[in-house]
């Protein structure tokens, strides 16, 4: 019991930490008058009125950086991952490689970055590498929402004097030639726990000029993923108590990205963003939803509707998948468009009004979100059965050869060609919109188990088309959420049944109980199925 922090307990630590701040508003204010009631509930509504005009999120934030200009990168946040030390003498200026991050603003790789620059009077730089593989993963959905959010950034550093670069080809291949080149003393880079960008990341460590020194900065996590926890956590119990004891210092709010000082004599070539789009060997017939519009501007209004109008019902109505409860914001959060950092503050600062939900959405963004990281930086079997605990393995093994209910194969799983409608039905969301409802994510994974020839075909399927078709795929949440489903990792052994095993199980007449089925498969599912 002693690893048992709950999740009420982490709520309350956030609750003191914006108690505390509003007193010391209200300890700065004391001396001066006190308003009547009646004018404190003129005061109360034309505030209100204020903040729920279309925009008012964005104002608020810009004013949080002002008020935060002097905060300091903590220290912890940031790793060395060359043997050189320091910025190299006589340079062009400082690089910031984004990777994970693709955003300007509430960005601590960026902030380093700058500050290093500005500490030895130098340009800045920010660089993206470009790389399309060939591969079925590869889709028009996720290139199109990528680049048109790059675009922003773009925009954005331009505005700010700051040099954005578009390198065409993977890093390890066109960064260190292009930090040569350039004449750059640092490169700076954000963190991702992830197979390919920590090879990436070897590779450029291995080719950089050795005076060159290469910095990580985990601007992703709240908590700094090597600083949470030096090793693989077993569930979110035992991580719930580390991350808790940590945000007091680390769930601070961010300074300004400045307009730069110190301008470059070598300036960055122009993006052509169509062009390059057009230019891309993708799969196109993976299109583009609607209905998520890319970058950090979208990414915050989506916030501020979520805030405004569905955070009240999170707490009550977020396992409802025919309810608009949802933050939507995992697609924003794996682009880097958004800061999980900013949506934890934002959400508790405005979300007095729906304190019910308050903390089980903090649950999900911060501890279950940074658990998906630790469990892919400490397990390099983070997408296969071998990478699951050894009491699933045995299970699952076990149940192997039990026969199945049902077989289909991944073409027929991908055209939702099954049995079960509300399967298709959310099969067809995810296809359709780029994103499956999250209480239904876990109910498909789990049919897949249950409907192909074994655990380790379940598994491959299963991260395929999360992978091709959500927006927030190719991320850790992804593989985590799979594994979780059909392998067992972070949860616990059930009553032993079929198939299964021990792996929880998850069926249709629970869903029944759950929600309006009906109502669901006929939204989603096409006439005639």
């Amino acid at each position: 019991m002693r690893h048992c922090v709950t999740r009420n307990s982490l709520f309350s630590f956030l609750t003191k930490s914006f108690a505390t701040m509003s007193d010391k508003k209200r300890k700065a204010t004391s001396a001066t008058a006190q308003p009547s009631a009646k004018q404190q509930k003129l005061a109360c509504t034309k505030e209100a009125k204020k903040e729920k005009a279309t925009g008012w999120l964005q104002d608020l934030v810009k004013q949080h950086r002002s008020n935060n200009k002097d905060m300091k990168v903590n220290k912890k946040r940031v790793r060395l991952i060359s043997d050189a030390q320091q910025t190299k003498q006589d340079s062009e200026g400082v690089l910031y490689w984004m990777l994970r991050d693709q955003r300007v603003q509430d960005n601590w790789a960026l902030i380093h970055a700058q500050r290093l620059a500005s500490k030895k009077n130098l340009p800045l730089h920010v660089c993206f590498c470009l790389f399309a593989p060939k591969s079925e993963l590869s889709t028009l959905r996720h290139y199109s929402f990528m680049l048109k959010g790059l675009e922003e950034v773009e925009k954005e550093c331009k505005s700010l004097d700051i040099q954005f670069h578009l390198l065409s080809g993977s890093a390890g291949k066109v960064l260190p030639g292009f930090v040569s080149n350039r004449g750059f003393g640092a490169v700076v880079t954000d963190f991702s726990p992830l197979r390919e960008p920590l090879k990436w990341l070897d590779d450029v460590k291995n080719s950089l000029p050795d005076d060159v020194p290469l910095i990580q900065v985990d601007a992703h996590n709240i908590v700094p993923c090597w600083v949470a926890s030096p090793k693989l956590e077993y569930a979110a119990r035992t991580m719930r108590g580390k991350l808790t004891k940590l945000l007091p210092e680390f769930l601070t709010d961010f300074p300004m990205v400045e307009k730069h000082p110190y301008t470059a004599t070598k300036k960055a070539n122009p993006v052509e963003w169509a062009k390059t789009l057009a230019s891309l060997q993708v799969d196109r017939t993976v299109d583009e939803p609607e209905w998520a519009q890319p970058g950090t501007m979208s990414g915050m209004a989506m916030l501020e509707s979520f805030i405004d109008v569905r955070l009240k019902l999170f707490g009550t109505q977020r396992n409802d998948p025919n309810a608009a409860a949802l933050s939507q914001l995992s697609p924003w959060i794996r682009f880097g468009y958004l800061s999980a950092q900013r949506v934890a503050l934002q959400v508790q600062h405005g979300g007095k009004n729906a304190s019910q939900s308050v903390a089980p959405f903090i649950e999900e963004l911060v501890v279950r979100r940074e658990l998906t990281d630790n469990f892919c930086f400490y397990n390099d079997k983070y997408d296969s059965v071998e990478g699951a605990y050894e009491w699933a393995q045995k299970s699952l093994k076990d149940h192997a050869k039990d026969k199945r209910p049902y077989l289909y194969t991944r073409e027929q799983l991908e055209k939702a060609k099954t049995h079960d409608k509300l399967w298709n039905a959310a099969q067809y969301q995810m296809v359709s919109e780029g994103k499956m409802h999250g209480f239904l994510r876990m109910y498909w994974a789990k049919k897949i188990l249950e409907w192909t020839s074994s655990p380790e075909e379940a598994l491959s399927i299963a991260l395929y088309l999360n992978d091709r078709y959500e927006l927030d795929g190719q991320d850790p949440n992804g593989f985590v959420g799979c594994m979780w489903s059909i392998c067992g990792t972070h949860d616990r052994g059930w009553a032993e049944r079929p198939v299964f095993g021990k792996i929880r199980y998850m069926n249709y007449k629970g869903c029944l109980r759950k929600f309006d089925v009906p109502k669901f498969e006929k939204k989603y599912c096409p006439k005639g199925l």
